[in-house]
């Protein structure tokens, strides 16, 4: 089966969603933590001066903004509700069309995010993708989402070896065909590199550069 691996985030939808997300279910189910967003632009400097890692800073401001764990039926709505949301008014229409003519070739539609799974798969799934990598949280005895991340952030490198472990445990090693890889960003670089055939989606300038050097093709969706 030919595949086709989309990234997430300012390719498939056009704004960035973790934060969002955040802040959606801040909102929505403990207001008062919206007066840590002083610590989380914090956190987010200390990243920016590389004082922790981009996992750890996930780690910091899910704990801050949706607390240390919840519950899966506390969770639920807060995903469906943010994933409505999304698939309203932050994908993107050439995202869209993709994704029916990957679909009308046969192609299994993939996502692979550096957003969290738990919320990335509830888009996922309303727009038409049949399966999702993302990065993982761990899970408390009752199954209560934790603000710890489980393995790896999916993101550069771990990104690929995610997706290797996914066509791994689909039974995909050696007997996929065609590989289709869609990202707006240069961190991609490793699955780009492994894909068939590369597709650079409204590209910052360093992946332009490198689309170009390279020979991929460079689309813009809007």
């Amino acid at each position: 089966m030919d595949l086709a691996i989309y990234d997430m985030d300012r390719t498939v939808t056009r704004r960035p969603t973790y934060t969002s997300f955040l802040l959606h279910c801040a909102r929505r189910r403990a207001p008062w933590r919206l007066l840590f967003l002083p610590v989380v632009v914090g956190s987010m400097l200390a990243y920016v001066a590389k004082l922790i890692s981009r996992a750890r800073l996930k780690e910091i401001n899910h704990k801050l903004l949706l607390g240390p764990s919840i519950r899966p039926a506390d969770l639920k709505p807060l995903v469906d509700s943010f994933a409505e949301a999304q698939v309203a008014h932050n994908i993107r229409p050439g995202a869209r069309k993709a994704i029916a003519r990957d679909k009308a070739e046969g192609r299994r539609v993939v996502m692979a995010t550096a957003s969290y799974r738990f919320y990335a798969a509830a888009i996922a799934e309303r727009v038409g993708f049949d399966d999702t990598i993302g990065t993982n949280t761990l899970l408390g005895l009752d199954d209560s989402v934790l603000c710890r991340i489980d393995g790896e952030n999916c993101y550069g490198e771990a990104k690929m070896r995610m997706v290797a472990g996914w066509v791994e445990r689909s039974g995909l090693t050696g007997k996929h065909g065609h590989v289709r890889f869609y990202s707006d960003h240069v961190t991609d670089a490793p699955v780009f590199e492994w894909a068939d055939e590369a597709v650079a989606v409204n590209p910052h300038g360093k992946l332009r550069e490198m689309a170009t050097n390279r020979g991929w093709a460079v689309e813009d969706w809007g």
